[in-house]
Formats: C-alpha cells, structure tokens, sequence
C-alpha cells in the first residue's frame, strides 16, 4: 500500500467563503463582553470628562474673561504682529513636528494596534481582519485629531484678541490644519507600520529633521524680533501638509499669503485621499506584526502603570530600532584607571543617536541664558531654570552607562572598584563632553553676538555648572527600585493626599536640587553679568556639585547593600 500523501492533502488550503464565521465571532464577543464594554465605557467617558473640564477651567473660562475686557477697552492688539510674524515658521515647525511625532510611535506602536487577545487568539481564527483592525485605525485618528482641535481653538482665540478675526473664520481656517495634518500623519504611520523599508528610511531621517525642526523654532524667534526670511518663509508655506496648515490659517488674517483656497483645497483632498487609503490598506499589516506591536504595547503600558518610565523607554527604543549600535573600537587602555573612562567613551561613541541628542538638547541652554541675561525679575529666573533644565537633559545623555549599571548591580563584578566608587567614575566622560558641548555652544553664541554687551564673563558659568549638573544626573541614576509605597500608603489612600508629590520629589530628587540651587545665583549672574558675580555663581556650583556627588556616593553605597525591593534615598 503506497503511504504517499497526495498533493492536495498535504497543502494548506486558504478558507473560503463557507469558512467565514467573522460575523458570527464578532456578534459572540460584543455578547459575552458586554458588561466590561460598558465598564470600559464609564471609564472612557470619565476620562473625557475630566479632561473637558480642565480645558474648560484653564482654557475656556480665561479665554472668556480676556474677551470681556476686550469688549469693555481693552487691547490686546499689540501682540497682533508678534503673533503673525511667528504663524508661518512656527505653524510649520509644530507640524513638522506631528509628522514625526507620529511617525515614530509608528516604528514601535502604530495607528493599528489590537489588544492582544485580538492578535493572540481572534485574527487565527477564519475571521477577516478587516473587522477586526478598522475601528482600531480610526480610533488612532480619533486620539490625534483631538489635540489639533484643541490647538484650532487655541489659534481661534489668539487670532480673535490680537488680530481680531472673526471667530468663525479663524476657527473654520485653523480646523483646516488643525485636523488634517494629525490624520495625514496617522496615514503616514500605518505606511511606517507596514513597510520595513519606510521604517529604515524614518530612523534614518529623523536627526535631520529634529534639526529642522529646531532651525524652524530658531526662524520663528528672528520673526517675532523683526528679522523674517521672507523667501525661506515662503518655500516652507508650500514645502507640504506642515506647510499648507500655516498659508490656511494666515489666510483670514492681515498678513495672508496668496493661494489661501488652494491651501485649502490641497489639505482637504490629501486627507480624504489618504484616510480612505489607510481605511483599505488598515486590514492588510501582517499578523505577525501586529503580535509584536500588541506585546510591545502592552509592556510600555505595563511598565507605566508600574511608574517604571526607564523600563517603559527601553521597551519603546527597542522595538523601533534605537537601541542598536555600531561597531567601533579604540586602542585599549594601559592604565587601570583608564578602563572605566575608555568603556564610557566606547559606548557612546557606538550609540551616536545618545551624543545627537546631548547635542540637540544643548543648544537652548545658552539662547535661554542671553534671555535670562537681558531680561529682569521673574521671566531671568524663568529663563536661568529653563537654560538648566536644557543642560542637565543634555548631559543625562551622557550618563547611560551609569544607568545599565545601576538598573542591576551585580553587572558591575567586572569592576575591581567598590560599586559607589565604579559610579564616580562614571561621570568622568560626562564632565568632560558636558565641558566641551558648553564651551563650544558659548563660543558659538558670542561669535554670533548674542548675549548683548557684558556677557563675556557670563562664558564661564557653564563649566562651572556642568559637574553640578552631572552629579545631579548620577543622583538620579543611583536611586535605586522606583519606591512606589510613597505613592501608595494606607494612610494617604491609593494615590491620596501629598503620596503622589512625594513620589515625584523622590524620583527627581537629583535635578530637582541641582537646579533649584544654581538658579538664583545663576540669574543674578547673568543679569549683572560682572566678574565677581560670575566668580560667586561657578564658586557656588562647584560647592554644590561636591555636596551632590557626596549624595550619590551614599546612594551609591545603599543600592549595593539594599536587600531587593528597596530604593535608595
């Protein structure tokens, strides 16, 4: 007897027609999960509710009280050209923005992403897919549009004090933007979670565009100066959908652009075009795909629920491709103290993506200083923060070897160093980039004149600043497990009473100190802009920078005698 298996049998056949149980599946779960869809929705419902209600207390009742006065004499039209002049770049930039912003959740996440038990279970079954992924891709819609019509709103009001504009128009010209830019970007998203190709292309460009991004905020701040580029301006009104958002909602106003309508028309026939393609193209993202998004998903959810925003981060640049790095080698080094140094600097010379961001992120420290130097009270002290802030996110770049050893102490056995030792001398290459991003940002900014007359000396707090800064960061890095019970207490209650901001002065106790302490004499400094005073400031920042090593030493000491579960304080 032949025990040869024939053709057809030994094939997998598709299902057919008579196959199809998606109706009959569908109708069964909308059945049996009744009640959690109602549960589901009560929350849902609630959540939006909060939410209107902040944008009703913050934003829509000022908004009314600024148009009583307004009717009752008072003016604010002296903002008008402010505001104009800074719509045709700035527009642009946020859109630009969007764009990427989306983009690169569509590297790791995407606009379609079942739940897993969709992925796991439902769409193995003979069910078409199409069902089962469209309300997934339209509610991804829904989420992004909803804070383009906030910004509509936003633009209406601001159009209608400064420049007075009749609300409608200006709400009907911003919706324009406002809408279609956040829904073609989500279109562009689904390519991106489609196309490995177009992903590959998406990491690639997206240094580049955060750089653009950036020149676009520094065009629209010579704007509202008084130094537009004009002919820049008009490349970017009609370089694409970012674009097109501006010439629609400059259009009811003073300083609109020819093509308003072709504006118009161009943003309304794009957008349907590309949702109606999205719409078809949602139900064909491979399964296996999807299995791999819906488990990333759900780790980052998991991860922030568990107020683990490293965890969550990790998950994120490792699903879209961030964690990858290059090969590179240097000579090794012949000192024993040359170890920790050269692994520090190998590693971020093999993840340039971490020293692109230090740079990108270092470059509004000091334009924020020559605000902060040229301005008085509040908005100096205001400036001073911001410019810190700026500078400790670019040198927290720097610390990720740091945090790889902190996230699990026993990776550091390879070191002959006691642990809070090994950590001090993780910040070496810290300091030393920090000093050299620093200097060259101030040389760059006083070779171009900024800062004004008597900003020379001002060049030397930012040396004196960065080890202050560091230190702060490797505060951060040695606190140890996320110390959830002083969010949750059963004397507080579950998220209750002050737990909450306890929690956050715990998990940001580093930067919180290290800014709050160089900010007064940093704005006094910058303000007077004398030697002395500089001289005071930078004393006052080494002080600090020793006193914040000195902290991450003895937490240093208490993650490698804590028992698991503990964090350190």
């Amino acid at each position: 007897m032949s025990t040869t298996v024939p053709e057809a049998e030994s094939a997998v056949e598709p299902w057919s027609a008579d196959d199809d149980w998606t109706d009959e599946t569908l109708a069964l779960l909308r059945a049996l999960r009744a009640p959690h869809r109602r549960n589901r929705a009560k929350s849902v419902a609630f959540a939006l509710y909060c939410v209107l209600l902040g944008l009703v207390v913050w934003g829509g009742v000022p908004s009314l009280g600024l148009f009583l006065q307004a009717s009752m004499g008072a003016d604010y039209t002296g903002h008008g050209g402010d505001l104009l002049a800074a719509m045709p770049a700035g527009i642009t930039a946020v859109g630009l923005t969007t764009f990427l912003l989306l983009l690169r959740d569509g590297l790791w996440r995407g606009p379609v992403v079942p739940p897993r038990a969709a992925t796991d279970w439902l769409l193995a079954h003979p069910v078409r897919p199409r069902p089962v992924l469209r309300p997934w891709f339209w509610l991804s819609c829904a989420v992004a549009a909803f804070p383009g019509l906030v910004a509509a709103a936003g633009g209406m009001v601001a159009l209608g004090l400064t420049v007075r504009t009749g609300l409608p128009a200006a709400l009907g010209w911003c919706l324009l933007g406002g809408l279609g830019v956040p829904l073609l970007a989500t279109c562009a998203a689904l390519v991106v979670e489609r196309s490995d190709r177009t992903a590959h292309w998406v990491r690639r460009l997206t240094p580049y565009l955060t750089l653009l991004i950036l020149g676009l905020a520094a065009q629209t701040v010579l704007a509202v100066a008084g130094h537009p580029v004009g002919w820049l301006e008009r490349a970017e009104l009609w370089s694409g959908p970012w674009g097109w958002a501006a010439v629609a909602a400059l259009a009811p106003t003073p300083a609109a652009v020819p093509g308003g309508w072709i504006a118009a028309a161009l943003l309304l026939v794009s957008t349907a075009a590309a949702l109606v393609a999205a719409d078809r193209a949602a139900a064909t993202v491979p399964l296996a795909r999807l299995r791999e998004r819906a488990r990333t998903a759900a780790g980052v959810l998991a991860a922030l629920r568990t107020v683990e925003l490293r965890s969550a981060r990790l998950a994120v640049n490792s699903a879209n491709g961030s964690l990858r790095q290059r090969r590179l080698r240097l000579p090794a080094p012949r000192r024993a103290w040359q170890v920790v140094p050269w692994r520090d600097t190998l590693a971020l010379l093999r993840s340039p993506a971490r020293l692109g961001r230090a740079v990108v992120l270092a470059v509004p420290a000091p334009l924020c200083a020559a605000l902060a130097h040229g301005t008085r009270g509040g908005v100096s002290w205001l400036a001073t923060a911001v410019a810190l802030v700026f500078g400790y996110l670019a040198v927290a770049q720097l610390l990720e070897p740091a945090r790889i050893e902190t996230d699990d102490v026993r990776r550091a056995s390879w070191s002959p160093y006691p642990f809070a030792g090994l950590m001090l001398r993780h910040a070496v290459v810290p300091v030393v980039a920090g000093l050299l991003l620093g200097l060259a940002c101030a040389g760059a900014l006083l070779a171009l004149g900024g800062g004004g007359p008597g900003a020379g000396p001002t060049v030397w707090l930012v040396p004196a600043a960065v080890p202050a800064l560091v230190a702060a960061g490797l505060v951060n890095a040695c606190r140890g497990p996320v110390r959830r019970d002083l969010m949750y207490s059963p004397a507080r209650g579950a998220g209750g009473g002050t737990g909450p901001l306890v929690f956050a002065a715990w998990y940001a106790a580093g930067p919180a100190v290290g800014i709050a302490g160089l900010t007064p004499l940093y704005s006094v400094a910058l303000r007077a802009g004398s030697v002395p005073a500089v001289v005071k400031a930078s004393a006052m920042a080494v002080v600090l920078a020793v006193l914040l090593f000195a902290w991450a030493r003895t937490r240093a000491v208490a993650m490698s005698t804590a028992r698991p579960g503990e964090g350190a304080l």
